[in-house]
This record gives C-alpha cells, sequence and structure tokens, in this order.
C-alpha cells in the first residue's frame, strides 16, 4: 500500500506521545526512577535502559546521569594521603598530546634544582580533542578525564586556558567519578605491591644464601683442606712411630750392653775364686 511506511512512522509517534502524557500524568514519573534528588527542585536522572517513552528533562534543573566512561577536559590529581601532586612534570602527556594544548612548567628548590612537581600546567580547553592520550600515557595515573562539560564562557582568552589551580581535584573527585575505573586501578596497585614485597623477601633471602655461602670455603677448598690435615695427621703419626722406634732401639742396645757386663763380673768372680781354691 503506497504510504505505509509514512502510517506506520506516525503511528509510533503517537504511541510515544500517548506513553509520555500517561507517564506525566503517574504521582512519579518512571523518568525520576532511581534518580538522585539534590534539593530546590534539582536532581540527577538515572534513566535505565528498559524505560520507554519520550522524556523531557527539565534542563538545567534536572540533569542526566552521565556514564562513567564519558571524558571532556582532563584534570590533575592530588594526592590527600600524601598530602602532594601526582603529577611529576614528566611532560609525557604534553609529548603526546594532538593538539599540544598541555604546558607543564617544572618546579625548583631554593638552589635551583629541579623538583618532580609542575610549577604550572596549563590546558587549552578550545583545543582538547577530548581523546585522553594524556590519560593513557601518564605513567603516574596523576591526570584524568573530568566530566564537567559546562565550559561556556564570554571570553575565549584567556577563561578557556585553564591553570593547575583550576585543573587540581582530589583523589576522592575521581573515585566519585569513575568508581569502576578506580577500583580496578586500586586493585592492580596492589597486586604490584605485593609482588614487589615477595620480590624483595625472595631478594633478601637469595642475599642472605650468597653471603652463607661465601663465609664457606667452596668444595675444592674444603677437599684440599682435609687432604692436607689428613696428610698432616699421617705425617705426625709416622713421625711418632719413628721416635718411638728409636727409642725403643737404643733401649735394647743399652739393656744388651748391661748384660754383657754382668756376663764379664760374673765370669771374673768365678775366676777369682777358682783361683782361690787352687
Amino acid at each position: 500500500m503506497f504510504g505505509s511506511g509514512l502510517l506506520k512512522g506516525l503511528g509510533i509517534t503517537l504511541k510515544h506521545a500517548i506513553d509520555t502524557f500517561a507517564d506525566d500524568r503517574k504521582g512519579t514519573p518512571s523518568r525520576y526512577q532511581d534518580s538522585v534528588v539534590l534539593g530546590n527542585g534539582r536532581r540527577i536522572i538515572e534513566q535505565p535502559i528498559t524505560q520507554e517513552g519520550l522524556l523531557t528533562i527539565q534542563y538545567p534543573e534536572e540533569r542526566r546521569l552521565l556514564p562513567e566512561r564519558f571524558r571532556y577536559i582532563p584534570m590533575l590529581i592530588w594526592d590527600t594521603q600524601a598530602n602532594e601532586d601526582k603529577c611529576t612534570a614528566c611532560g609525557i602527556c604534553a609529548k603526546v598530546c594532538p593538539p599540544q594544548c598541555i604546558w607543564i612548567v617544572r618546579d625548583i628548590d631554593g638552589n635551583g634544582r629541579p623538583v618532580a612537581r609542575p610549577a604550572e600546567f596549563y590546558i587549552d580547553a578550545t583545543v582538547c580533542m577530548s581523546c585522553s592520550f594524556c590519560v593513557e600515557f601518564c605513567p603516574f595515573d596523576a591526570i584524568k578525564m573530568n566530566h564537567d562539560f559546562e565550559l561556556a564562557v564570554y571570553d575565549r582568552y584567556p577563561q578557556l586556558v585553564y591553570d593547575k589551580a583550576e585543573l587540581t581535584v582530589p583523589v576522592e573527585y575521581y573515585a566519585a567519578l569513575w568508581p569502576v575505573q578506580f577500583a580496578a586501578e586500586e586493585e592492580t596497585k596492589r597486586k604490584k605491591e605485593a609482588e614487589d614485597k615477595a620480590k624483595a623477601k625472595a631478594k633478601a633471602k637469595a642475599d642472605a644464601a650468597k653471603a652463607a655461602a661465601k663465609a664457606q670455603p667452596p668444595p675444592e677448598a674444603r677437599k684440599q683442606s682435609v687432604t692436607a690435615n689428613a696428610q698432616a695427621a699421617q705425617a705426625t703419626t709416622a713421625e711418632n712411630v719413628g721416635v718411638a722406634s728409636a727409642n725403643g732401639g737404643d733401649e735394647a742396645a743399652a739393656k744388651k750392653a748391661r748384660m754383657d757386663e754382668l756376663k764379664r763380673k760374673a765370669a771374673e768372680a768365678a775366676k777369682k775364686r777358682k783361683e782361690g781354691g787352687a
């Protein structure tokens, strides 16, 4: 039938209009399901996927809950536990930024030496692509994507060039915007710390074993030492035996000499008796 598609489309539009009208007649319209009331007629609306009908949100009093992976302008993370910036001013984010909208000036100490923290940090929101390359390449999780997209101003410059103070947020703010990603990062960090502790413990054990091995002579040296000791013992035993043998020979010669002397004296005594009797 000619025009059937047009009639079908009009029917769908009419159905949506009726559903919306019926929903608005309810005491609590379905678009307010699971919404967060902020007071003064303001609320954050989280529209479920299964919700049907045309929803009219009274912006700016009513706002949609943005999905976690929504990204707009980067933000710098302030570590509230360490009370310092996570950023070390390494400059990787500025190098990988496609439109080159990030400028960093590293801080210096009283002696003029560079310090691993930014003294100045600027992002030009007028040219930022919201690509999140800076987030992906940051080795310290110091820069994340913010959900703040209402950046309308009267003057483009300098109001849309954000400095370090305007970009810095506490880590709790990031955890609230990105709860799933924050939990995953914390779990990864915990596992890495456990692995580092296990590696340090294994290294300390290996170093202790090496130190103990160095304190003892090697097997060849121990074998040579045992052989030398055995040879020395054998030599000492042989020497003692030789001395004993020599001593034994001297005693036998002396005994024989005494026996010969006794025999000679006995022979002389016998001769004298014989001559006296004659």
